[in-house]
């Protein structure tokens, strides 16, 4: 993750551990909502198959209770002889006084004869017109003298029915006189005690295609209501626009069995939708909680933690400073203690490891610096020596003895000169600057080795204007040029050449030294500059290094370039 490596580990541990809290908080809640989603489904489920039982009892209320009434009205014997006379007066004189302590507001009754055709109607709306035939009673008189029962259109109103045939005995046996068509409206309040029965079920009776009540106001659409027929063994689920139910459909039969309605149940999913969505706003107010509490409890513990490995961190950059003399403190015996203790072990081992190594270059050192100081020396020292020696054991003339006295007076100098140089370096201390001519310095650098360099054929070529004139420790700068040019008579003992070449570009001078010898190899060029490291057999690397940073304390630079015509090249800027 990008920029995941740069946080501290205080803060990747608390966003793990939100991330995790997360992580199981969002498994949490798909379990928790698939079962709470399957529970609530079941649960509609059997609530609808239970509204269903609910209808049926309800139905059979109503059946056994219109049965009852018919049987009693047909078995008493004054209604009996009025059903006998055929006269709708009489007969309404005689059976409607019971049948309206017994019937309800929305019950029809009918008295008809066995073809059907209405005699007299008992109750019911009394503005509904009864039609003067009911083909009913032809359908149902396949089953008499059992009483029918089913569900009939009437008038464009749904109607349970029960169809009752009245017998006389005769000297042919019971004749039929009568048949009574008693039923209840089903309609809309039929509906809403269906709904208030079984605690909030919608029910929807449809005749052929026309909605002849229902508890749901606006209704559903006709689409919805054709989809909920595939529901007829079990329930199942279907949508109406952004609402859904739980359906089950059963078929509205007439006295001969045949389908002429149906009747769909339907339970929706708005409660449980809303107490699904509680709960997952629930769920939110816990999971933020246990973040919160969780990401507190992991800050307090891991800062806890991670406080060692924190002055760990610290003490390490300490010691990358160069601070060897750090230790912690010991604070637990775990894994962070036991770390603690040997990183301070290895802070003493680095210590007196760096003490013996300090000790062994210092050593080394004088060792390096005595035998250079010796081989820088030599010469001098030898020239001294030969020309004493001259003086002392041979009787000279005047002028040879000037010569010797000079070359010895020179080579003294030298030595002071070197001698002051070592003790500059050591202690930081620089000359005084003063403007001198680079072509003179370059010429007085070259004339202490010109008696080597026509003894070994060695040409020097000289291309340095007259006019450039540079603030400079003369002295220094002497030396740095003796460095060089010695450096290249001793890569052509066979002869050779040496260019020195000058230029000025704005206020900086440029200077080329270059030789036509062998050249530097990759390993010398490496480590060119660096104190002790020579690429000669009898050098100890001094004096580059020396005469680099000669260049340094004068504001330049010094380096190694590439020689076009071979040899070795060195580059000033000053």
């Amino acid at each position: 993750m990008f920029g995941f490596s740069r946080l501290s580990l205080l803060w990747k541990t608390l966003l793990s551990t939100s991330i995790a809290i997360t992580l199981l908080f969002a498994v949490t809640v798909w379990i928790v909502q698939q079962h709470v989603v399957q529970s609530t489904s079941e649960s509609l489920e059997d609530e609808v198959r239970a509204s269903f039982r609910a209808y049926e009892s309800l139905w059979r209320a109503h059946a056994d209770k219109l049965a009852s009434i018919s049987l009693i009205l047909s078995t008493m014997s004054d209604v009996r002889a009025a059903f006998t006379t055929g006269d709708k007066a009489t007969i309404r004189d005689t059976a409607a006084e019971l049948w309206n302590r017994v019937s309800e507001d929305n019950a029809i009754f009918l008295v008809t004869d066995p073809d059907g055709g209405v005699i007299t109607s008992l109750g019911g709306n009394p503005r509904i017109a009864m039609p003067r035939s009911m083909p009913l009673v032809q359908q149902a008189s396949a089953s008499f003298p059992r009483p029918s029962q089913g569900f009939l259109m009437l008038e464009g109103r749904l109607y349970q029915v029960i169809v009752t045939p009245v017998y006389v005995q005769s000297s042919g046996g019971p004749g039929l006189i009568d048949v009574l068509v008693a039923g209840y409206e089903v309609n809309n309040l039929t509906a809403g005690q269906l709904k208030e029965a079984t605690g909030g079920s919608d029910f929807t009776f449809v005749a052929g295609s026309h909605v002849v009540a229902s508890t749901l106001g606006g209704g559903l659409s006709s689409a919805t209501l054709t989809a909920a027929n595939r529901y007829s063994d079990r329930p199942g689920r279907i949508a109406d626009g952004p609402t859904e139910y739980m359906a089950l459909t059963t078929p509205l039969m007439d006295v001969r069995g045949h389908a002429i309605g149906k009747l769909s149940i339907f339970r929706s999913f708005a409660t449980a939708d809303q107490r699904l969505e509680s709960l997952r706003w629930s769920i939110v107010f816990i999971w933020l909680a246990a973040v919160l509490a969780g990401l507190a409890l992991t800050y307090l513990l891991a800062r806890r933690i991670l406080a060692p490995v924190k002055r760990l961190d610290h003490a390490a950059e300490a010691i990358a400073r160069g601070d060897y003399d750090i230790r912690l403190p010991v604070e637990s015996r775990d894994e962070l203690g036991r770390l603690t203790q040997t990183f301070n072990n290895m802070c003493s081992s680095i210590q007196s490891a760096r003490r013996e190594l300090i000790q062994k270059e210092q050593i080394a050192t004088i060792g390096r610096l005595s035998t250079s100081i010796v081989h820088d020396l030599r010469n001098p020292l030898a020239a001294i020596y030969g020309g004493s020696e001259m003086m002392v054991d041979s009787d000279l003339p005047p002028a040879q003895v000037k010569r010797l006295a000079q070359n010895i007076y020179r080579a003294s100098r030298r030595i002071q000169e070197l001698l002051q140089d070592l003790v500059n370096v050591s202690r930081g201390k620089q000359k005084t600057v003063e403007v001198c001519r680079l072509r003179d310095v370059i010429g007085a650098a070259w004339e202490e080795l010109a008696p080597s360099a026509e003894t070994q054929a060695v040409q020097v070529f000289l291309d340095v204007p007259e006019d450039i004139e540079l603030p400079l420790e003369r002295s220094r700068m002497e030396r740095v040029f003796v460095n060089l040019f010695s450096n290249s008579l001793d890569a052509m003992p066979n002869g050779g050449r040496i260019e020195i070449a000058a230029r000025r570009d704005n206020s900086v001078v440029l200077v080329q030294v270059g030789d036509t010898g062998p050249g530097l190899s990759s390993e010398v060029r490496a480590s060119l500059f660096q104190p002790f490291h020579s690429g000669k057999r009898n050098g100890l690397g001094l004096g580059l290094a020396l005469s680099r940073q000669t260049v340094l304390d004068h504001g330049g630079d010094m380096w190694a370039d590439a020689n076009g015509s071979g040899g070795a090249r060195f580059c000033l800027r000053l």
